[in-house]
């Protein structure tokens, strides 16, 4: 008797899972209007969805809009080579669908999806989060943009830890496909699975992990740079032949001084103190100051580059090879 009654109680919890309804987003406030939250914006938008862009001022919310009309405009011209006339109507239609906003709190009543990419700073971002807590409806799910923060101690600050978890875009968000989709031990399947579908309904490819420290990519690829730097400071090799030996032995598409180069100072800085900031006014694009800049004698942030990784991965709680 007692076996059929768990048979039956597993059953039941089963079919209530399959029949809760996965939330369909098409309501989305993006809260930061500089490079990544200006991206994610501007892919929301480019596939149907009504998007509201805050930011504390109306001047950066200007330059933000100037900047997805730049971008919408290079992809137009590459989408719509053959037809002019539909890429600008491509065009209008996507800036039709953004709206802005400095009073975050009230436009999330009327949201599905309240994707946060500000400052990388825990205590602004739980301050945030806290707040619109309060004004946005009951089914609205909350996200965040970091890559280096938990996002178990983000959804803390709120009473939806169930409809909290990360979502990880790489830079350029209108160009990178990746999209990784972070869930807590508290988030649930539902809010889970719909922000998986939503990735995709962006043109993304989503990915999932855990709430573990640098996520997926991040978890790899900063011991990979720290690696290469060590070897370039030792003097064992040359940052070219570096460079040349990943792409044409291990088949990467970039070697790492090459990322470095692209990435650019700002970035580098982000990785080596564990924070930066994602608004516009603070995290103009982009600052690619050559390697040299952040390495040996020259680095202008101090000691060595390989250093300065090592120190920003202790600050934040990790290892040079990335655990806790």
């Amino acid at each position: 008797m007692a076996f059929v009654t768990r048979h039956f109680i597993r059953s039941m919890a089963s079919s209530s899972t399959a029949s809760a309804k996965k939330i369909v987003i098409k309501h989305v406030t993006v809260i930061g209007g500089g490079l990544m939250g200006s991206g994610i914006a501007q892919v929301a938008a480019a596939t149907g969805h009504t998007v509201v862009l805050v930011d504390q001022t109306e001047n950066i919310l200007a330059k933000s809009k100037k900047a997805i009309e730049e971008s919408l405009r290079r992809v137009a011209k590459k989408k719509f080579a053959e037809d002019l006339k539909a890429g600008d109507e491509f065009m209008a239609k996507t800036l039709s669908s953004i709206s802005t906003s400095t009073d975050a709190a009230s436009v999330v009543h009327s949201m599905d999806l309240v994707v946060e990419a500000i400052v990388e700073k825990l205590e602004a971002k739980n301050e945030l989060f806290k707040r619109l807590d309060k004004f946005a409806a009951e089914h609205t799910i909350f996200a965040s943009n970091t890559s280096s923060l938990q996002i178990t101690s983000l959804a803390n600050a709120t009473t939806r830890q169930d409809r909290f978890a990360g979502l990880h875009f790489f830079n350029p968000v209108p160009v990178m496909k990746l999209v990784e989709v972070i869930k807590t031990p508290m988030t649930s399947q539902k809010t889970f699975e719909s922000l998986m579908d939503f990735s995709k309904t962006l043109g993304k490819q989503p990915i999932s992990c855990k709430d573990t420290p640098g996520f997926i990519v991040n978890y790899l690829l900063l011991p990979y740079l720290l690696e290469a730097i060590r070897l370039y400071e030792r003097g064992h090799a040359s940052k070219e032949d570096i460079d040349t030996g990943m792409k044409l032995g291990a088949g990467y598409p970039m070697g790492p001084f090459e990322l470095l180069d692209f990435i650019g100072l700002d970035s580098m800085k982000f990785i080596i103190n564990g924070e930066a900031s994602t608004s516009m006014h603070d995290w103009s694009l982009p600052n690619k100051e050559p390697y040299d800049r952040v390495s040996g004698g020259s680095n202008p942030i101090g000691g060595s580059a390989s250093e300065n990784l090592a120190l920003g991965r202790r600050k934040a709680g990790r290892s040079d090879l990335g655990r806790n």
